[in-house]
């Protein structure tokens, strides 16, 4: 079984940046790729970012691209998500997620395996 722990959420002001990290408990970087989601309250779980772990590909979603950026430290068996410019819209529990085979990216029913969540919220 994976395990995946977020850290790196917090209140940060609207502008500002967060940078969040996710720790692989093994080798999930044999797996296809890592993805990030949201949810905010009351709302369904939204994708944001993925990575293919081999190569280093990258897909975003429209509502963070240019803001948002997503990498890997296969070393460290961690992917990251740096953000910049934060808007109050971007509330909501992050997770991230691990995906063994290819297919759809932005469809949360396509990953395998979920972390906890790390709260990130933004004060206008």
């Amino acid at each position: 079984q994976v395990q995946l722990v977020e850290s790196g959420g917090g209140l940060v002001q609207a502008g500002g940046s967060l940078r969040l990290s996710c720790a692989a408990s093994d080798r999930t970087f044999s797996s296809y790729a890592m993805g990030w989601f949201r949810q905010a309250p009351g709302k369904g779980r939204e994708f944001v970012a993925t990575i293919i772990l081999s190569g280093g590909s990258t897909v975003y979603a429209d509502s963070v691209k240019g803001r948002f950026t997503i990498s890997r430290d296969n070393a460290k068996n961690t992917v990251y998500l740096q953000m910049n410019n934060l808007k109050p819209e971007d509330t909501a529990v992050y997770y991230c997620a691990v995906k063994r085979y290819s297919g759809s990216y932005s469809r949360s029913g396509s990953y395998d395996y979920w972390g906890q969540g790390t709260q990130v919220t933004v004060s206008s």
